[in-house]
């Protein structure tokens, strides 16, 4: 006679089986060939609350390998989440809170936007490194209100992806001890079986970073995983931890089990049988029974015990500790955390003296006062603080010995730093910024696309963004990499122009709630812009675009630029006489969510006359020169140069503006 557990396990299976079968696609392989291990975490061990989801003690549970959704859906709807059985029939449908992979907001108990293989892995990291800093920042010895664990289910396919690989690199050298990676070691990818394309020791591997780890043999029963995920969660050692599980793929599917076209979903074609093997009705499709019912309900009592425990706790602990209570609600953890543009603009002084100095130098200025005002701002750069500028000085080092610590030293890890930052961002506590080298950020690309997607509010600091670069050359020098990054939806690219929009963008930045934020900065000086004041230049940035030189007779042509290419405009328009306007664009996007009104202020439709420059490629600029305008920029790889003579052999000069504009006003 088959035990609950067996049972239950069987009803998980059914429930993938027809959820993939209806829906007709989907993943087979892993929802049911680690069902064991979702019981013994479900069923058994990991902490939470399926009536408050976003308790703030929570277990973390990550599904990196996020094809296999109906694994976490399965295990979600059981256990008792706001995940109805209907919605499991809604699987892989518009609008459902089941979507073809987890997305982050949609379905309560999704961590993050998981799918592309090894950034659960990263987000899991940034998750045990954000619940470390809240441990420190916010325990007492009398209370302590956050002692969970982070815990990630990857595959193959995961570990297989070098964002993975950085980030497991970074958790063992930072010895996250409340990580549990589970290895769904299964022998199979996708095309083919693993053996094909991976020959490691994994066990090996895992130590040579630093973590134990528990190979678990018999990956499908659920005594031995409980009996190795208890080792690695009372575990001593200082170090993270990882599962190594064996288990069969597609479970319960013979003719497809144990082979890449378990994958799939292939073995729905064998589904009616698997069920009536595994026990099910034959005629009931999306079984649960009773006893199963109950058994998750009795589990939902037993948790909601141990939260309404640890609510005694932190209530203890908020009437000794009121401030921290404070700052620690005030974050987007608890549903709030927005940041006010004009308080954060009033906390950062103006410059004074007309420094003509790198957009990156007044960054490194304005951060100061920022993280002075905003104590859970963190930072990091991809080994680079020497040239990002983007310490926040009085603190030390993030690391082990000093848990508070703001600045993370990530190494030559961009792609891990941003999957990392989204980990901290998905968490909710801490404000994570970053930075490296513009263009990097073809490293970082997936990474930011996902936070654009899960809106979350991270900060990018990317320097030396253009071919301003100079003596490095086309490897190092950006030329389509801003217009690239524009084309993300829902991240806000800025690119001032001298210290004060500096001072506008970053506020702009960590004021935004609802996506991220990228800052593209100069290496080298530019011109301070006197032609408007310090206020209206830091909120001209908040409008995305705005009249920095005003025509002082008819309106006959506008400039428009960007950063580090304001100054020819404004220099142009000086030669050319009274009738030019001169518009500054630090952020196409926000310039465009403006009111139809405040477009037409800005960039009147009459006014067809218009040269843009920036120094990269040309095509996005159409939109606000229209057919009859001209854009100067740069529709090719850089040259290694000084950056003042590979600016002028590519034409970047306020001679280029004064010449297409001329040549515009004689038509």
């Amino acid at each position: 006679m088959a035990s609950l557990s067996d049972k239950i396990c069987s009803e998980a299976r059914g429930l993938a089986i027809d959820a993939v079968s209806t829906a007709k696609s989907g993943h087979l392989g892993l929802p049911l060939g680690a069902t064991e291990v979702g019981y013994v975490l479900f069923g058994q061990k990991l902490r939470f609350n399926p009536q408050e989801p976003k308790w703030i003690n929570r277990d973390v549970f990550v599904l990196s390998a996020g094809h296999g959704s109906m694994f976490l859906y399965g295990w979600l709807h059981l256990s008792g989440f706001n995940l109805t059985l209907d919605d499991i029939k809604q699987f892989r449908q518009l609008h459902s809170k089941t979507p073809g992979h987890p997305e982050f907001r949609e379905t309560d108990g999704v961590e993050s936007t998981t799918g592309p293989l090894g950034q659960g892995v990263a987000n899991a990291v940034g998750y045990a490194v954000s619940a470390k800093m809240a441990a420190a920042h916010f325990n007492t010895e009398q209370h302590k209100i956050f002692t969970n664990k982070i815990v990630c289910l990857c595959g193959d396919g995961c570990l297989q992806e070098g964002v993975a690989h950085e980030a497991i690199a970074y958790a063992g050298h930072n010895k996250l001890d409340n990580l549990i990676l589970i290895y769904d070691s299964n022998d199979v990818t996708l095309d083919a079986m693993a053996k094909e394309t991976q020959s490691e020791d994994v066990e090996l591997r895992f130590k040579s970073f630093g973590f134990d780890v528990h190979v678990v043999t018999e990956g499908h029963n659920v005594d031995a995983i409980a009996q190795a995920y208890d080792s690695a969660h009372s575990s001593t050692s200082g170090k993270p931890q990882i599962l190594v599980v064996k288990t069969l793929i597609a479970k319960g599917i013979p003719e497809v089990a144990g082979t890449q076209k378990g994958h799939g979903e292939a073995g729905v074609k064998w589904g009616n049988e698997a069920r009536v093997a595994l026990g099910l009705p034959a005629d009931q499709k999306y079984f649960v029974s009773e006893e199963t019912r109950k058994f998750f309900q009795q589990k939902t009592e037993e948790r909601t015990k141990d939260y309404e425990q640890w609510k005694a706790l932190y209530e203890a602990w908020g009437a000794v500790n009121p401030q921290k209570k404070q700052l620690l609600e005030d974050t987007p953890a608890f549903g709030k955390g927005k940041v006010d543009f004009e308080a954060l603009v009033q906390k950062i002084p103006t410059f004074t003296g007309n420094p003509s100095i790198a957009t990156r130098k007044a960054g490194g200025d304005v951060l100061q006062p920022i993280a002075a005002h905003l104590p859970l701002l963190v930072g990091g750069s991809a080994d680079l603080y020497g040239s990002t500028m983007n310490y926040i000085e009085g603190s030390p080092d993030w690391s082990p010995s000093n848990p508070t610590g703001r600045n993370f030293r990530f190494g030559i890890r961009e792609h891990a730093m941003c999957s990392i930052m989204n980990g901290i961002a998905y968490h909710g506590i801490f404000r994570p910024s970053g930075a490296t080298f513009l263009v990097f950020a073809d490293y970082c690309r997936p990474a930011i696309r996902l936070a654009a997607l899960s809106a979350l509010p991270v900060l990018y600091i990317f320097t030396h963004d253009s071919v301003g670069v100079g003596e490095d050359g086309p490897t190092h020098q950006p030329v389509e990499t801003v217009s690239s990054l524009r084309l993300i939806p829902n991240l806000d690219v800025i690119r001032p122009a001298d210290p004060e929009e500096t001072a506008g963008a970053f506020a702009a930045g960590l004021s935004r709630s609802d996506g991220p934020t990228l800052l593209s900065l100069t290496r080298q000086n530019l011109q301070y812009l006197t032609d408007a004041d310090a206020n209206t230049k830091r909120r001209g940035v908040l409008h995305g675009a705005y009249v920095l030189l005003k025509e002082t007779s008819d309106l006959k042509i506008i400039l428009l630029a960007s950063g580090s290419e304001v100054q020819h405009a404004v220099n142009a328009a000086k030669k050319l006489g009274s009738g030019v306007r001169v518009v500054s664009v630090p952020s196409m996007e926000i310039f465009n969510r403006q009111t139809p009104e405040y477009r037409q202020s800005v960039i009147p439709t009459e006014c067809k006359k218009r040269v843009a420059i920036e120094a990269g490629v040309t095509a996005l600029w159409r939109e606000f020169v229209g057919d009859q305008g001209t854009v100067i920029g740069i529709n090719r790889f850089g040259i290694s140069a000084p950056g003042p003579v590979v600016f002028k052999t590519l034409g970047i000069t306020e001679e280029a503006v004064v010449s297409a504009a001329q040549q515009l006003l004689q038509n």
